[in-house]
Parts: structure tokens; sequence; C-alpha cells
């Protein structure tokens, strides 16, 4: 009997190794499609409209989903900015970067950028 339990013993630490390292493999392929997103000072990005899951009364469905454009200001650590506005007002609390995503320009974009000062100017920090 004791042969038998020294068996099942090893048999139960095979399963075990074959469960973890099904895991990992689990892992390694959802770990390839996964990109980080970083950003630099200076750099412009749309910001998620907080809370989720709400709506601007009048808008249902077609309310936005992204704010913004808004200029990273300061980066402080492990994924969470600051951010700045148009006006050059500087956002108190800090925002993850999960929550954030590049701003590239439309036309109608441009035509305001071509506009409106303070844009230019913020997007003559970001070339430098």
């Amino acid at each position: 009997m004791l042969l038998e339990l020294e068996g099942l013993d090893a048999s139960r630490i095979d399963t075990l190794n074959k469960l973890l390292a099904g895991k990992q493999a689990v892992s390694r392929a959802y770990n390839k499609r996964v990109r980080n997103k970083s950003f630099e000072e200076g750099e412009i990005v749309w910001k998620t409209v907080f809370p989720l899951g709400t709506h601007i009364a009048g808008h249902g469905k077609w309310s936005p989903t992204w704010e913004g454009p808004f200029i990273i200001k300061q980066i402080l650590g492990m994924g969470v900015y600051r951010l700045q506005d148009r006006d050059g007002d500087v956002h108190a609390a800090p925002i993850n970067g999960k929550w954030l995503k590049k701003f590239y320009p439309i036309m109608w974009d441009s035509q305001a950028v071509q506009t409106d000062p303070g844009i230019e100017g913020e997007q003559n920090k970001t070339v430098i």
C-alpha cells in the first residue's frame, strides 16, 4: 500500500506541473498581443470620459467617449500622467495611461490648429 501511495504522490506532482505549464502557455499567448501605452511630456492625448457608462443628457448612445485634447504635462511614473488643458490649466488629479490615447489630428482639428494659437504653440513644443 505504501508503494501505491508514493506513486499517487508522484502522479499528483506530475499533474500539478502540467497544469502550471498550461497556464504559462496561455499567459505567453495573451501577452504576445498586449501593447504597452507610453507617452512623453508635451504629447497631445485624448482622455476617456469619466465615469464610464454615463452619457450626456440628450445625446444617448451618441455621446462622446473621449474628451480633449490634453497635453501631457508631467510623467509621474508607473504609467501615471498629469494633464494640462489647452488653456494651460494643469489637472490636480493624475490619470492612468490606460485611460489615454494618442491624439491624431484630422482635417477639422488641423484647421483648428491653424486658427488657435494655443494649440499651435503646444504642437511646436512636441516637435522639439
